[in-house]
């Protein structure tokens, strides 16, 4: 039986799809909510500033909207604990796997530096988005198709299909 390179072992994505199903139905059932990662950024966001500026945050729009259900801190906000145990399972299944390295993976036709840049262009793009759309795709497109919610197909429709639309610009980013 020929052996497979360790770093290249991944989860099957049919199990993982199963997995995350899972856990998405096991969050609501527990919680009466699904996943989000933006709500724990939002959450993280709005404690520290209660904290650091609570003046600031009594006479903004945006925060006002958020304070009063973040009581006791970001720690009480079962999403924050959720992102922290996505980081913490990403890294210990990169190093238990042997996949932790200090590069960045890219075309050979750019370089890392682009690579970089061209990424937290596009994670700001999406932090962006999210708040726009009331969600990021784990919030507002699985947990909402989860529940049935049109919003939800939509919002997922529109995800897939942008990125389909844009892929064709920024595909030499990777290819």
């Amino acid at each position: 039986m020929e052996q497979t390179d360790r770093s290249k072992r991944y989860l099957n994505p049919y199990v993982g799809g199963v997995l995350l199903g899972l856990v998405l139905l096991a969050a609501n059932f527990v919680s009466g909510r699904g996943l989000g990662a933006s709500g724990a950024i939002k959450s993280a966001v709005v404690s520290t500033m209660e904290t650091v500026a609570p003046q600031h945050v009594a006479t903004t729009k945006f925060y006002t909207e958020y304070s009063g259900s973040h009581d006791g801190g970001f720690w009480h906000n079962w999403l924050v604990l959720e992102m922290l145990g996505v980081l913490v399972g990403g890294f210990a299944s990169g190093a238990i796997a042997g996949r932790l390295k200090w590069k960045v993976e890219h075309s050979p036709k750019i370089t890392s530096k682009r690579r970089i840049i061209f990424a937290v262009i596009g994670g700001i793009l999406f932090g962006f988005g999210s708040q726009l759309g009331r969600g990021c795709t784990s919030g507002s497109a699985l947990s909402g198709m989860a529940v049935l919610s049109v919003g939800g197909f939509v919002s997922m429709a529109f995800i897939f299909g942008t990125a389909f639309a844009l892929a064709y610009f920024v595909r030499k980013l990777w290819i």
